[in-house]
């Protein structure tokens, strides 16, 4: 690690970019599942991404009728726009809330078949930052985290 003077250490902000043991073993698992079990990992990423389209859908018609009830004028039950607005979002929000019970359905299945690959991700980001600590041994141990991930996939 660089060690800088007090003024310079004043005058910027240090990050550390370095991976955490949680957010290694998360992509290691990642890599492992994708290369074992390709459906769940697939399944897994799709359902982040349907989750996420729900969640906008769900803002958008929120939005929507915030909107049209802001800019009713007079009697709301008069506006047929609002109400017929009102109505289909009814409908849409109910098939949203079915795909998110699916989905929970889903996520705890992949949920389930990723934890028996817990293990093995915990074993390689151990491992990594044990082969990271090598610089302290000698300067010329010096690996990237790219390096060990090709490793990783060669391994499984």
């Amino acid at each position: 690690n660089p060690h800088y003077s007090p003024e310079v250490c004043v005058q910027v902000t240090l990050l550390n970019f370095m991976a955490t043991p949680d957010g290694l073993e998360d992509q290691m698992l990642g890599i492992l599942v994708a290369k074992e079990e390709p459906d769940t990992e697939r399944k897994r990423q799709n359902l982040i991404v349907e989750s996420a389209q729900s969640k906008a859908q769900l803002k958008e018609i929120e939005d929507r009728i915030l909107e049209l009830l802001s800019n009713a004028k007079g009697n709301i039950l008069d506006d047929e726009e609002l109400i017929n607005t009102l109505a289909t979002s009814k409908v849409a929000s109910q098939r949203i809330e079915e795909r998110v019970a699916e989905q929970e359905k889903t996520q705890a299945v992949v949920q389930e078949t990723r934890a028996t690959y817990v293990p093995v991700a915990v074993r390689a980001s151990a491992l990594f930052f044990v082969v990271a600590d090598l610089c302290a041994v000698e300067p010329m141990y010096q690996y990237s985290l790219e390096w060990f991930i090709k490793i990783y996939e060669l391994s499984i």
